[in-house]
């Protein structure tokens, strides 16, 4: 069994495959979540409970979190039951999350003043990619850190990139963002037209996915829309949550993003309609309702 003990906080979508490839692993895991029984399957399997982030750092070597947003990892890392109150040399705190890279760095120079390191390594891949252990992770923080930590984000993944420093693995998550939304777009467009056309959906599927239109988005999305299934694999607030980190930099950095500003009006349509806790292949339902002719 691996010797190093993992403190493992946030159990969702993303977070509970990943903590049970852990366990399945031989690792001894200790979690915390904000709702307990969301971490009962890991307790299940053996991992141990903690009451609140503090205790879950206390007996750890590495700390990995997955958490929704910016403040819940500031809360959990450095507020008043925080991973801060009780972490010491030589702990390594992975944030697997999607978050602020400015605030990373804010996090992350808090934690160095005790001794403590923090690494970013947000991951791409879906729930999908989580159950599997396949996920793409674009980890920032110092080089010596990193390889520390790679025996473990390699059970979770199988693409670790080291982005550059604290910070990087967050630019990189939020250009891999761009780039994935736009997908999207194309996905709930393609079928939308093919639908109104009259082509059937399958057909147009299987042929799609084996030429140049094919993505890991279409893959994975298109039989789902197919289904009329709308249960999230990345639910629409993460996914506007993201937008929003992408647009709040690109107006630092002053690079202008029409197709995102797009698909955050697109999506906030969903929002709109008490839809943000749907899968993002929901866009298909804007796109449709964009072509129907008024009541």
């Amino acid at each position: 069994m691996p010797p190093e003990r993992i403190g493992f906080i946030g159990t969702g979508i993303m977070g509970l495959p990943m903590a049970e490839n852990l366990l399945k692993a031989g690792y001894s895991l200790t979690v915390h979540t904000r709702t307990i029984s969301k971490a009962r399957p890991l307790i299940s399997q053996g991992a141990r409970w903690a009451d609140c982030p503090a205790d879950t750092a206390e007996n750890s070597d590495f700390l990995i979190t997955c958490l929704p947003d910016t403040p819940d990892v500031d809360e959990v890392l450095l507020g008043p039951k925080g991973v801060i109150k009780t972490a010491k040399p030589p702990l390594i705190c992975i944030d697997t999350s999607t978050i602020s890279p400015q605030q990373t760095r804010r996090i992350g120079a808090q934690l160095a003043e005790k001794g403590v390191t923090l690494i970013d390594a947000p991951v791409s891949g879906g729930q999908a990619g989580a159950i599997e252990g396949k996920l793409s992770i674009m980890v920032g923080g110092p080089a010596h850190a990193v390889e520390k930590v790679r025996p473990l984000l390699q059970i979770l993944g199988r693409k670790i990139t080291h982005c550059g420093p604290l910070g990087c693995g967050q630019l990189t998550k939020l250009a891999n963002q761009v780039m994935v939304i736009h997908t999207i777009i194309s996905v709930a467009e393609g079928l939308a037209f093919a639908e109104k056309a009259g082509l059937d959906l399958q057909t147009t599927l299987d042929v799609t996915t084996a030429g140049a239109a094919s993505s890991a988005s279409l893959k994975a999305l298109g039989p789902k829309i197919i289904a009329g299934d709308f249960k999230p694999a990345f639910m629409v607030d993460l996914q506007q949550k993201d937008l929003r980190l992408v647009l709040e930099y690109a107006s630092r950095i002053k690079q202008p993003l029409p197709g995102v500003a797009l698909a955050n009006q697109l999506l906030g349509v969903l929002q709109a309609q008490g839809r943000g806790r749907d899968g993002t292949q929901a866009m298909i339902d804007v796109i449709r309702q964009m072509g129907r002719k008024p009541a």
